[in-house]
């Protein structure tokens, strides 16, 4: 965080630079930033077996317990709290356009949920890794069809603003199917050729060095481009902490 702000502060034009590097007119998907996450989610995609949904149905009510809060209690939930908070409470500091705009990105939050780190959350409660694996291959499927329809229902509704239904399926192509079916077809492709023992053991292992840095590199992009609202508007980011 404080590094990408001080880059954001020392080196402005080459942040703007970076900044205005876009997919196409309209997409609104920053290049550098797609990259980033590209070398970062492509490593957890690899780490999904969908095969393993094969076995979904021998313990259904924790599936649809975490399916339950992660599209239906998460988004909404999220949605009311950021209405209450920054349109009502928190309204006479930030103002009406602020508003609507802190509004849209809790709601893009809550709606986004967690994929592959659940595997790391597991593995630190002593969780069953088989059983996390298939939470996580449903969730991923259920997120190519759900995401995009409940954040546009969610901003319109929550706020004045309108969210674009092409920059969301953009995001949902270029975030979650490209990396999650080169994921999928590397994992096979590799496991069929070489083996699962060898893939698990050796290949995976390489990549993990690589997702890291791209997470990091990717909040030092993400700090640099809002880092003149960061340093001029402070006591937002008090509030919504």
């Amino acid at each position: 965080m404080v590094a990408g702000v001080g880059l954001g502060k020392a080196f402005p034009r080459v942040v703007d630079a970076l900044r205005g590097l876009e997919f196409g007119g309209g997409s609104r998907i920053n290049i550098p930033i797609a990259v980033l996450l590209w070398l970062m989610i492509y490593p957890m995609m690899l780490t999904v077996d969908f095969s393993s949904l094969l076995g979904v149905g021998r313990r259904p009510k924790g599936l649809l317990v975490t399916l339950l809060v992660n599209w239906l209690v998460k988004p909404f939930s999220m949605a009311l709290l950021g209405w209450l908070f920054f349109k009502r409470l928190f309204l006479p500091w930030i103002g009406p356009e602020l508003a609507d705009q802190y509004v849209a990105g809790v709601i893009i939050l809550a709606a986004a949920p967690c994929t592959a780190m659940v595997f790391v959350w597991s593995y630190l409660v002593d969780g069953d890794p088989a059983y996390t694996l298939v939470q996580v291959a449903l969730n991923d499927l259920v997120m190519l069809v759900a995401f995009a329809p409940i954040v546009k229902c969610l901003v319109s509704g929550a706020s004045s603003l309108t969210v674009p239904f092409a920059v969301l399926i953009y995001a949902v192509l270029v975030f979650i199917v490209i990396p999650l079916a080169a994921g999928a077809a590397s994992r096979s492709l590799l496991v069929r050729r070489r083996g699962k023992d060898w893939f698990e053991g050796s290949f995976l292992p390489r990549f993990r060095p690589v997702g890291v840095a791209a997470l990091l590199a990717t909040l030092v992009l993400i700090f640099a481009f809002q880092a003149e609202n960061i340093m001029g508007r402070s006591a937002h980011v008090l509030l919504i902490a």
